[in-house]
Order: C-alpha cells, then structure tokens, then sequence
C-alpha cells in the first residue's frame, strides 16, 4: 500500500517507516502537520497514519479536513492521549482506529491492516478465487490447498490485482504500491515481477493479463 505516516516523533516514526517498508509498503513521512494537510489535498494514499500532536496543525483538524472534503481514505491514529473523551473525538470525526503510545509495532502492523481491508470490503482475512487461496493475515498464498512461495513484493502484487478483479490496475500505480519510494526501480522491474507471478498462478483459474498502455488485469480465465 502506498501509506502517509504524519508524525514528529524521529525514533518512533524511524521505527514505523522501517516496520511499514519491509512489509513492502511504501512510506512518505511528513512531520508537520501543515504540510501533511497540504498533502492530502494534492494526492491520494492507500492509508494514512495519523499523530494527534503535531507542529503547524494537529491531528484532529488534519482528519476533520480530509472527512469534510469526502475523503473516506483509511485512518490510524497513533497518540499519547489515553482520555476517553478524546478517543470518542476522533472516533467521531473519522478515524478508523488509533493506538495510544507506546505500543507494540506487531499490532501496530495488524491494526493498519485492519483499516485498510474495511474500504475494500474484505474484512475477512482469505481472499479465494478459483483455485487461489490468499491468506491477509500469514501472507500466504496456495493453489488448490498446495503452498505456493511467493516472494514479498509478489505477494503485494498479487493481493492488489486479485481485490480489483476485472480491475485495470494502471503501472504507474503499481509501482507506487510495490516498490519502496528508496527502491530505484524501472517499469522493467514491474514486468518481471509479473511473468514471475504468472507462472507461480498456473492451474489457479485466474491469469493477468497485460493491457497494453495502461496496465495489469487479474481475471478469471472465462473472462470474468
């Protein structure tokens, strides 16, 4: 997921950029508040994680702006505010979830992955299409219950086409999802993560398919 962590915190915010990129994820970290608001309103993100106190602008005018706006973009909060007036705050203006500091990076990880199936409508954790079974949750990936080894960035590209079945997903977005904002990496680099990817899915009923000038379709192999 292409993820804006917004958070003024350098040891914290180190430890989740570096947490949210070995996932595959790629990060943009703002550690101003003003800046963040300016952000969401030039560009769009798969996810935002969202301090509460932050310099320039705090988090609950950054969220009440973005839900304003009708941005239904996925929010995780983070704060060190435990009062149960403030949680019932931000609940209220938008948030999806928060986590109150300190906390365990391991639910940090599992809570964001939380808020980013509800849009999609996959909260559930397996995904099964024909033959393919994708598990959210273990990162795993099987072809009529037979294991399948898929490589970090394999298992990223995977996930995104197969929730957009029928979908166009254009490269250049891909590549946003994909690939690290550190990862200099070229539309080659795409293509060859995608041939890897179509012959692990042989005999699995679904195959991507290129469209030409504008990106990767997963589709059953009727059509569908």
């Amino acid at each position: 997921m292409r993820i804006l962590l917004v958070e003024d915190a350098e040891d914290l915010g180190d430890a989740m950029v570096a947490r949210l990129r070995s996932s595959g994820h790629a990060v943009e970290w703002l550690r101003d508040g003003a800046l963040a608001s300016e952000r969401l309103r030039e560009d769009t993100f798969d996810a935002v994680v969202l301090d509460v106190m932050l310099p320039g602008r705090d988090g609950f005018a950054i969220l009440s702006d973005l839900r304003r706006a009708g941005h239904g973009t996925p929010v995780l909060v983070v704060t060190a505010r435990s009062e149960v007036d403030d949680k019932i705050s931000l609940l209220d203006l938008g948030a999806d979830d928060y986590l109150v500091k300190p906390f365990d990076l391991r639910e940090f990880e599992a809570r964001l992955r939380a808020v980013m199936r509800r849009p999609a409508g996959m909260r559930a954790s397996t995904i099964e299409v024909e033959a393919l079974t994708i598990d959210l949750a273990a990162r795993t990936v099987a072809i009529r219950g037979k294991p399948i080894d898929c490589g970090r960035r394999e298992f990223r590209l995977l996930e995104i086409l197969v929730a957009k079945l029928g979908q166009v997903a254009p490269k250049e977005r891909l590549m946003d999802q994909v690939f690290s904002l550190d990862d200099e990496v070229s539309v080659n680099a795409l293509e060859l993560l995608v041939s890897r990817l179509r012959r692990k899915l042989q005999g699995a009923g679904i195959e991507i398919v290129t469209m030409r000038g504008s990106g990767y379709m997963a589709r059953r192999h009727d059509g569908a």
